[in-house]
């Protein structure tokens, strides 16, 4: 597993071919062993392709014209043009899995401390199940981009995936067309404080 850990990539191009499905499940039951706060496993998945995934972009498409228009984040609206980049790479890829927390709360709904807290909890849950399908993905042999973006669609993503929960995240995977060098990282040292 430090091998893919080590070798993971944000992966931007794929190859023109199809994943098959026992890769895809392969990659989904290292997400559903993920930990998870309660073990409440607050992740759903819909996977795409084909003529689905077309379906689904093209209402990431028209969300990201409205958020030019009527933004639901406007002061990220410097990284609109990043979103944009990010759906020409999900239309490149074979395959788009969506991540749903069912346990997630509207977002537009105040929160109660006590909800604030579940949300966080199930935030850290469903990063850990992306994060375990990401290694599996490296070690399939596949290469994948974790993806945010969706945010700056998420009412016209939700309304034709006809989410039964809060959009998440997404997974870009296929075979990669490329091999991007490691990015930085910040020394250890940098990042950690010893206490005795």
């Amino acid at each position: 597993m430090l091998n893919a850990i080590k070798n993971r990539r944000s992966i931007r191009k794929y190859q023109n071919r199809p994943v098959e499905r026992q890769l895809i499940e392969q990659v989904l039951q290292a997400g559903i062993l993920a930990p998870s706060s309660k073990n409440r496993q607050p992740w759903r998945f819909i996977v795409v392709s084909g003529a689905a995934k077309d379906n689904v972009l093209q209402a990431m498409q028209q969300g990201m014209q409205r958020e030019k228009i009527q933004p639901l984040l406007p002061e990220n609206a410097p990284n609109l043009p990043s979103a944009l980049h990010t759906l020409q790479i999900m239309q490149q890829a074979p395959v788009i899995i969506f991540i749903i927390n069912i346990l997630g709360q509207n977002l537009h709904q105040t929160l109660t401390t006590e909800a604030h807290i579940s949300e966080i909890c199930n935030a850290q849950s469903i990063g850990a199940a992306v994060q375990n399908m990401t290694l599996a993905a490296t070690e399939l042999g596949l290469g994948s981009l974790w993806i945010c973006d969706t945010f700056f669609a998420y009412p016209e993503i939700c309304a034709c995936l006809q989410c039964q929960g809060q959009l998440a995240a997404a997974l870009a995977l296929g075979y990669a067309d490329e091999q991007p060098a490691a990015r930085p990282r910040l020394p250890l040292n940098a990042v950690t404080e010893w206490r005795d």
